[in-house]
């Protein structure tokens, strides 16, 4: 498989780690739009897209979403973050495993765009 979050969690490609355990990885992202800028993501490359998300295979991003606050405490951005999906070409998603981004260290505008 030739994705590059995969080949991050096999350790070919090195990241700056935020968080890790058995399941997830939690890493900065190289093109941050704010001073916080961590993605997210499930180890297993099973889930594309928020799009193939089913009752099956939901419960890693309930795991996901029950260590963010944890994970925006590491970055120092618990008072207040955003976290964003972006899902398909059209919803601007670059790199198709799913994953957060886990955004912050600053006063973040109303406007998503």
């Amino acid at each position: 498989m030739d994705c590059i979050f995969c080949k991050i969690v096999a350790g070919e490609i090195p990241s700056a780690k935020v968080y890790e355990d058995d399941r997830i990885l939690a890493f900065k992202d190289i093109n941050p739009c704010a001073p916080v800028h961590t993605i997210i993501i499930p180890k297993e490359h099973s889930i594309t897209c928020c799009n193939d998300i089913t009752e099956d295979n939901a419960e890693i991003v309930a795991y996901i979403f029950s260590k963010i606050p944890h994970i925006a405490k590491l970055c120092g951005t618990e008072e207040g973050y955003r976290v964003v999906n972006n899902c398909g070409a059209l919803g601007a998603q670059s790199v198709f495993h799913i994953h957060f981004h886990l955004i912050g260290g600053t006063q973040l505008s109303e406007k998503l765009n």
